[in-house]
């Protein structure tokens, strides 16, 4: 077997910052299978008696997503929060013009909510800046947050929730720089209304957080110009800039596609630096950090879309079966997010279930775990502590735009148990990667636990039929001398080696 080589060094004094554990979010939007079929069936089997799928909420729960994003997405900037409360019997059905779908209302803010505390997660709610503004937004922080005794918070309590729905998290719209989003709005009429609607929102709860949205990819021709130009008049306003990728594979290049979280680490940098301009303009001491809350692999569903009929609900729009070279993509992006925690502080995977997803269902039938479940579950159950700033040294290969690539990607993160865990890929399709790592400041260490993923075929994918065809396994192997660790990773393969006392 061919060999390429890399070494690493990670230090405890030398440190990233401490990984918020809102990194590993999800995101349900009104879209697809998403809500209907995925987390809401009424008459499945496993329907707890609010009509949630509890096989869907065992395996979300498993995943550990400490906050959830909703409802969209291009669905919220033509949603109106006020049809998804109340009675289902007077809830109305609308068109959704963003996904040429016919929303029924039955899953609305109150069904989220409790779908979030089942699942063991928090609510980050967006608010439609799209066809609607502040006064809406205002509204909806009343409805949701507010104890008593106003007239929203009494219809809350009407609707069958005497408490508080206390969501700290809030989102000022969508992708309002998109030509595909309803309201799409300049740098200057979306920064003025953030702006307002900023202060409106918290003049009803203080306490709450807002995340303002940034260009809808660092593919926009105004990427970077139109964060500018927004938190020019929000900025002593908003607490996180908002940024979205979605990698693909079109062109069968998989060096080039497994390349891509290089990418999402220049667009972090990039978004960060145009965060730290401004506040330097500003001669502020604020720092404004980063929400990627829309992040995944997207593409293989692109033609099946199209063959779909409009207006149908629910409509089986965006869904991807991911196979084996995406959950290499995932997991390099996971291990992106980890190296710059200091600045990204939450993260939304798009989207949790049926659309785009690590889940997948069946009406009325089973649901499974996607390649991509596996790298995203080992990430948020071992990426959790101080993340290690990792100094490599490792072989390369040209990408298709010409960039050299690191076969080896890797994050450090010191877990709150003082072990160790790394996260890497091996980049190379056919060489095995002999890895060295040496530790500083951790010393007495054996390896825990090595977990890895691969698998013969890279476009190998998990079914109803065959859910586990990749999956991980535990792998032996790795040696410890002194501070000194050595393993030999698989061709194309993702691992995560604890290392701690014995």
């Amino acid at each position: 077997m061919k060999h390429v080589k890399a070494s690493m060094q990670v230090d405890r004094s030398f440190v990233v910052g401490r990984v918020d554990p809102r990194l590993f979010g999800g995101f349900v939007e009104h879209l697809g299978r998403a809500v209907y079929e995925g987390l809401y069936e009424p008459g499945h089997p496993t329907a707890d008696a609010s009509g949630l799928r509890t096989d869907v909420l065992d395996l979300v729960r498993a995943l550990d997503m400490p906050v959830t994003r909703y409802p969209g997405g291009n669905f919220v900037s033509g949603y109106n929060w006020e049809d998804g409360v109340g009675p289902r019997e007077t809830r109305p059905v609308r068109l959704d013009g963003a996904w040429k779908t016919t929303e029924t209302n039955q899953f609305g803010t109150n069904e989220f909510v409790d779908w979030c505390r089942k699942a063991h997660s928090a609510p980050m709610l967006a608010v439609n800046l799209g066809t609607r503004g502040m006064e809406e937004a205002r509204q909806l922080v009343e409805y949701c947050n507010h104890p008593g005794g106003s007239y929203g918070s009494d219809l809350r309590r009407e609707h069958g929730y005497p408490d508080p729905h206390a969501v700290k998290l809030w989102c000022l719209g969508n992708e309002i720089d998109g030509p595909w989003q309803i309201g799409k709005k300049t740098a200057r009429e979306y920064g003025r209304l953030a702006e307002e609607t900023a202060k409106a929102m918290r003049m009803v709860d203080n306490a709450i957080e807002l995340v303002v949205c940034g260009s809808s990819s660092a593919g926009m021709p105004w990427f970077a110009k139109y964060e500018a130009e927004v938190l020019e008049h929000c900025f002593d306003h908003v607490d996180y800039v908002s940024t979205h990728v979605y990698y693909n594979n079109h062109k069968g290049d998989t060096p080039h596609f497994l390349s891509k979280p290089d990418e999402m680490d220049r667009q972090i940098k990039q978004l960060a630096a145009t965060l730290d301009f401004v506040s330097a303009v500003r001669k502020s001491r604020k720092r404004i950090d980063i929400s990627f809350d829309e992040w995944n692999v997207w593409y293989h569903s692109h033609e099946q879309n199209k063959t779909l009929p409009e207006w149908t609900s629910p409509r089986p729009l965006l869904e991807d079966v991911y196979n084996m070279e995406d959950a290499l993509v995932v997991g390099g992006m996971l291990i992106t997010l980890l190296n710059n925690a200091d600045r990204v502080k939450i993260g939304c995977i798009a989207q949790t279930v049926n659309v785009i997803a690590p889940i997948m269902t069946r009406k009325g039938g089973p649901a499974w775990k996607q390649t991509i479940y596996h790298p995203f579950l080992h990430a948020s159950r071992y990426g959790r502590g101080v993340a290690l700033r990792p100094v490599i040294d490792s072989d390369t290969y040209e990408n298709a735009d010409g960039l050299a690539t690191d076969y080896l990607h890797a994050a450090a993160v010191m877990n709150d148990d003082g072990g160790v865990a790394l996260l890497a890929v091996n980049r190379s399709l056919d060489a095995e990667l002999e890895l060295s790592v040496r530790l500083g400041g951790f010393g007495g260490f054996g390896v825990k636990e090595w977990l890895t993923m691969c698998h013969a075929d890279l476009e190998a994918v998990n079914t109803e039929a065959q859910p586990e065809t990749v999956a991980p396994e535990t792998r032996d192997g790795a040696t410890v001398k002194g501070e000194e660790i050595r393993a030999a990773l698989a061709p194309a393969s993702w691992n995560v080696i604890r290392l701690g006392q014995p």
